[in-house]
């Protein structure tokens, strides 16, 4: 049970440090002018009450990363897992709001690309927060590669299997 606690407690603190990095670079770009200069409308203020849900958020999203997925290639973890919260901002949560249209186009042409890139920041800046952190030592292995839980093990593997 404390591996699994850990496993996810460093995932949801990964993803939480990606939104962190994500929710500052939407609101350099809507404060700089970037978004606009693209045609897009997003530049969103940065307090409290827009950054905590979006940290809470990433943290949640970070539990893709017990999916295994690219191992010790964490950019392409990271890039292949910004595309789920990418797919469910543009296909489920803007459509939501007729303001901001499908895909968020309403908010301007640019929209799917810059969420996308958005997202890269996410996924890219979780999954390198991960490597640094690796569990107990584990220099470039991904808690992916980690061992299962015993539950998902083979039945002939020990519970008392080595610790990661």
């Amino acid at each position: 049970m404390h591996r699994i606690a850990r496993r996810l407690s460093l995932v949801f603190a990964a993803g939480a440090v990606g939104a962190l990095a994500n929710s500052l670079c939407v609101w350099l770009c809507g404060a700089g002018g970037v978004s606009q200069a693209l045609g897009v409308s997003i530049a969103p203020p940065l307090t409290a009450a827009w950054l905590y849900p979006r940290l809470v958020w990433g943290g949640i999203w970070g539990a893709l990363f017990l999916l295994p997925t690219a191992g010790r290639r964490w950019l392409l973890q990271g890039a292949l897992l910004s595309l789920g919260p990418t797919l469910v901002q543009l296909l489920v949560i803007f459509p939501r709001d007729p303001a901001h249209g499908r895909l968020g186009l309403e908010l301007g042409a640019m929209t799917p690309l810059l969420v996308a890139a958005f997202n890269l920041v996410w996924g890219v800046v979780a999954a390198g927060w991960l490597r640094v952190v690796q569990p107990e030592g584990q220099p470039g292995r991904s808690p992916a590669e980690a061992p299962a839980p015993f539950w998902w093990r083979p039945t002939g593997e020990s519970h008392a299997a080595k610790r990661i």
